[in-house]
């Protein structure tokens, strides 16, 4: 890997969605160590020796348009992954631009230094914590996405909370159990996705899916949990 700058493989200049309220630009950071079937960036899982994009010339090209966006989300993959995350996210600062941050929850200490320095968080959670590894392939990463959340939620920071809901990974029963944990810790901003087949490589999961899945009758009955919730459509 090249040591001397983030290792970015890719770059959305305008998007009104990826930080609630905000309009921003989105760097996709290379690398995740979950293998999750519903994944819709697989080509960012890999993360290679040298940076797909250069992180300076990037820099140069936000830098141009301070004052006309508002922020600069780092995705990914799982830009925890990468150690000059902090370095990255100081330079945006720099240039006047909040800074937020979207995370899969898969490394508790990175994130817990993070945290003091971005404004807004969009966090996955999964499954309920004991299921974790039949979504991520990894044995052990339901500890690790528990320990994440709960240092988010005693951070402070503004925040996301969101599941991805396949029919065939989170039946019923488990969106139910989670909506419980989750309200239970504390999550007060809870989103709910419908799966999306679209951009997702795994042939059996885009054919498993039941359409519409979870519908507004299942979302309303674990919105009451939530002082925020919303059941976000596939589109």
């Amino acid at each position: 890997m090249d040591g001397g700058q983030l290792n970015v493989g890719g770059y959305t200049p305008f998007s009104a969605t990826d930080y609630p309220g905000q309009l921003a630009a989105v760097v996709f950071v290379q690398g995740c160590p979950w293998r999750c079937g519903y994944c819709h960036n697989p080509e960012l899982q890999a993360r290679p020796r040298t940076s797909p994009l250069s992180w300076p010339r990037l820099l140069e090209r936000l830098a141009a348009r301070a004052g006309l966006l508002d922020a600069v989300v780092f995705s990914g993959g799982e830009p925890t992954t990468d150690p000059l995350l902090p370095a990255a996210i100081g330079q945006v600062r720099t240039l006047g631009f909040k800074v937020g941050l979207h995370t899969a929850c898969i490394y508790p200490e990175r994130l817990k230094r993070l945290l003091p320095l971005v404004d807004w968080v969009g966090f996955d959670v999964k499954a309920p914590f004991e299921d974790y590894a039949s979504v991520t392939g990894v044995p052990g990463s339901g500890r690790h996405a528990q320990e994440c959340v709960r240092a988010i939620l005693e951070s402070g920071v503004e925040y996301e909370c969101r599941t991805t809901a396949h029919s065939g990974l989170l039946p019923p029963a488990a969106l139910e159990r989670l909506a419980a944990t989750l309200a239970d810790m504390g999550v007060r901003n809870y989103v709910l996705q419908q799966f999306r087949a679209t951009g997702c490589r795994d042939a059996a999961l885009n054919g498993g899916a039941v359409p519409g899945y979870p519908d507004e009758t299942l979302a309303a009955g674990l919105a009451p949990r939530f002082p925020r919730f919303m059941l976000r459509l596939a589109h």
